[in-house]
């Protein structure tokens, strides 16, 4: 019979402690207890990440939010650590553990080639321990999905915006994402 380890968040932190995925030389998250390799990122998700993360500084409002990128959410009554691109947190010092759902006010997932992992799997996560706002940006297709009001395990609200949209997060309505500058600016 095939057994399957299912680790808790307390255990994927002890590996991490104790060097364990070192010299792995790939990127896993811990996603509902499995280790789950993430795609190499290339230059066009690079350059996303990027260009969102100094949006985001520029606009957060540093009294109430913080921005940070490809760092861990712990989410330990699902046994995951999963590592948005980008994500606006409350402001506060995060030494004795990463933040918690309850901090999170936006994830953004730059999606280039883990679009259906970042719909399906992360969408129902982030749903489920109620991040009140998830942005995945659509690389392909120039389209981002804007979910909002988490219930049931799921969002409600899921709009599709395109480079001739404007986008605002809901904890700052005066900050305007410029999707044409974002997805063709140069």
């Amino acid at each position: 019979m095939l057994k399957i380890l299912h680790l808790r968040l307390h255990e994927y932190d002890a590996m991490v402690r104790k060097g364990a995925f070192e010299d792995l030389g790939r990127r896993i998250e811990l996603i509902r207890g499995e280790l789950v390799e993430m795609n190499p990122s290339g230059p066009v998700h690079d350059d996303y990440v990027t260009y969102l993360t100094n949006w985001s500084a520029r606009n957060i409002n540093p009294a109430i939010s913080m921005v940070t990128s490809q760092t861990g959410i712990d989410l330990p009554e699902l046994d995951s650590r999963p590592e948005p691109d980008v994500f606006w947190i409350r402001k506060a010092r995060y030494r004795q553990h990463h933040p918690l759902s309850t901090d999170v006010q936006l994830a953004i997932e730059v999606a280039d080639s883990s679009l259906e992992k970042d719909l399906q799997i992360k969408r129902k996560l982030y749903a489920e321990v109620g991040i009140p706002e998830y942005w995945i940006i659509d690389c392909q297709s120039k389209v981002v999905h804007v979910l909002r009001d988490p219930k049931h395990n799921d969002y409600q609200s899921h709009v599709r915006a395109t480079s001739l949209d404007r986008l605002s997060p809901l904890i700052a309505p005066q900050a305007i994402l410029d999707l044409q500058d974002l997805f063709d600016g140069e």
